[in-house]
């Protein structure tokens, strides 16, 4: 038997220190009755990344966030994730780029990554997968995910200045610039991240779940 859970409109604890992220959720969920106030804004710590995959660590990020604030809390792992590498960076994607962020670094890691893993004709595999993982909890450890994917290529050098992170390097399938190349709203429209979204905020609204 599934039990399934809904969630009233209102307060929602964001399971993160980043101001960036709690602004991108205040205006994705605004508009079905939610708010967002984030984890820094409470003073609640930030737990160690321990598990090994997306959906672990967000999941486990959640649960500690509705624990200590006794509020329905949001969190989101995601990352980069190479066939070409084994799956890597994955879950390591930000500590790819060190702690000074350095993505330009990381992007260079990857490419040298995958010229070590050329075939003996000379084949390099390119294909990857952006992931993003939201997990929202309860504080009596209930918890549901919601994961997007989106597929595409990688390429090198990196191309365009938008975006963040691995955006440069990877170009979406079924399109022709990279996503550090594309219109924002274009790629805001087709992310991984707007495909987990769209997911949470269709059991928010109860649409389904």
């Amino acid at each position: 038997m599934i039990i399934t859970r809904k969630l009233a409109p209102g307060r929602l604890v964001a399971a993160t220190h980043n101001p960036g992220k709690v602004v991108e959720l205040r205006e994705l969920l605004s508009d079905i009755g939610f708010t967002a106030v984030s984890a820094g804004e409470l003073g609640l710590p930030e737990p160690d990344e321990t598990a090994d995959t997306f959906t672990g660590n967000a999941e486990l990020k959640a649960l500690a966030a509705a624990t200590a604030s006794g509020e329905p809390s949001l969190a989101d792992d995601s990352g980069l994730s190479c066939d070409g590498l084994a799956g890597a960076p994955g879950i390591y994607s930000a500590r790819w780029a060190g702690p000074e962020k350095d993505f330009r670094a990381a992007m260079q890691k990857v490419e040298d990554g995958l010229k070590a893993e050329t075939s003996e004709d000379g084949e390099v595999d390119r294909r990857a997968s952006f992931v993003c993982v939201l997990s929202l909890a309860w504080p009596d450890g209930h918890v549901v995910s919601f994961e997007g994917i989106v597929r595409g290529q990688l390429v090198f050098p990196p191309h365009g200045d938008r975006g963040f992170g691995y955006d440069p390097i990877f170009v979406p399938e079924g399109e022709t610039e990279t996503f550090g190349e594309m219109d924002p709203a274009k790629k805001h429209a087709m992310s991984h991240r707007a495909i987990a979204f769209a997911k949470l905020k269709a059991f928010l609204a109860g649409q389904v779940g």
